[in-house]
C-alpha cells in the first residue's frame, strides 16, 4: 500500500513539473496567468513569480492587470526580495489608488524598506528612508487600521537609528579619537533628547573629555580640563544617583591634582 501511494505522488509530482515547464515555455498568456493563480493560491509564490514576470507587459491596460500586478508584488515579498516588491507596490499604489488592495498594499510597501533596513550599519541611510515611507502612508491613510502598526515600525527604526549614532560615538572613544567621539555625542544629545541612552551618552562624553585632557600638552590642558568639569557638572545635575557617579568623582579628583584646580 505504501509503495502504491509512494508511486502515485512521484506521478503527481512529475505530472506537476511537467504542466509547469510547459506553461513556461508556452506563447499563450492566459496558460501562464491560470496556472500562475493556481500556484499563487497555493503559495507557490516563486514559481507564480517566474510566470507572472513573463506575462506581465502583455496584460498592461487590460482588465487582469490589477490582480497580475497585485499577486506579482506579493509573490516578491512572500519571498522575501523586498527591494523587487517595495517598487511593484509602489507602482500598484500609482497605478489602482482606487484599488481596494492599495491600502494594504502601500502598508506593505513601506514595511519592505523596513525590512531591508540593516538592524546595525554606520550608514543609517536605509533606515531614514525607511521612516519617511512609513511616514508618507500614515500621512495618506491617516484612518486606516494599520495605523497602530505603522507608528510601532517607525518607533522601532527612530531606536535602531538613535541607537548606531550613539555607537559611532562609542567607537570613536575606544578607537582614542576623542574630539570625534566628544562631538558625536554632542549631536546624539541634540538630535535625541529623550533617549534611553542620554545617561551613557553623558557619561560617555565625560569619559572621552577627561582622556583628552590628561592625554593633552601642558598649554591645552586647562582648557580641556574646564569642559571636563562642564560636563561633570552637567552629568550630575541629571543624575545624582547615577552608578557613574562614583567613577567620575574618583576622574575629577584625579584632574584636581594634575592640575590643581
Amino acid at each position: 500500500m505504501r509503495k502504491v501511494i509512494y508511486t502515485l505522488l512521484i506521478i503527481m509530482f512529475t505530472l506537476s513539473c511537467s504542466e509547469y515547464q510547459k506553461a513556461l515555455t508556452t506563447d499563450e498568456i492566459s496558460v501562464k496567468f491560470n496556472l500562475g493563480t493556481e500556484l499563487y493560491d497555493n503559495e507557490k509564490f516563486s514559481k507564480a513569480s517566474r510566470l507572472f514576470a513573463q506575462i506581465l507587459p502583455q496584460y498592461r491596460g487590460k482588465p487582469q492587470a490589477q490582480k497580475l500586478t497585485y499577486m506579482q508584488a506579493m509573490c516578491f515579498y512572500n519571498t522575501k526580495d523586498y527591494n523587487s516588491a517595495s517598487y511593484q507596490m509602489e507602482r500598484f499604489v500609482n497605478s489602482y489608488p482606487d484599488s481596494e488592495k492599495v491600502e494594504e498594499v502601500a502598508f506593505l510597501g513601506a514595511k519592505s524598506y523596513y525590512l531591508m533596513a540593516p538592524v546595525f550599519s554606520k550608514d543609517p541611510e536605509n533606515i531614514k528612508i525607511a521612516i519617511d515611507k512609513l511616514q508618507e502612508f500614515i500621512n495618506s491613510y491617516p484612518e486606516s487600521e494599520l495605523i497602530n502598526d505603522a507608528n510601532e515600525l517607525i518607533f522601532e527604526l527612530d531606536y535602531r537609528l538613535e541607537f548606531k549614532e550613539f555607537n559611532i560615538a562609542l567607537q570613536y572613544n575606544v578607537l582614542t579619537d576623542y574630539q570625534a567621539s566628544i562631538k558625536s555625542f554632542d549631536n546624539f544629545l541634540i538630535d535625541f533628547p529623550g533617549s534611553d541612552l542620554r545617561e551613557k551618552a553623558l557619561y560617555y562624553r565625560f569619559d572621552s573629555a577627561y582622556k583628552l585632557a590628561i592625554n593633552s600638552v601642558v598649554w591645552k590642558q586647562e582648557e580641556r580640563i574646564g569642559n571636563v568639569v562642564n560636563y561633570f557638572n552637567s552629568f550630575k545635575n541629571n543624575y545624582k544617583d547615577s552608578e557613574f557617579l562614583k567613577e567620575m568623582e574618583t576622574k575629577m579628583e584625579e584632574l584636581v591634582k594634575l592640575n590643581n584646580i
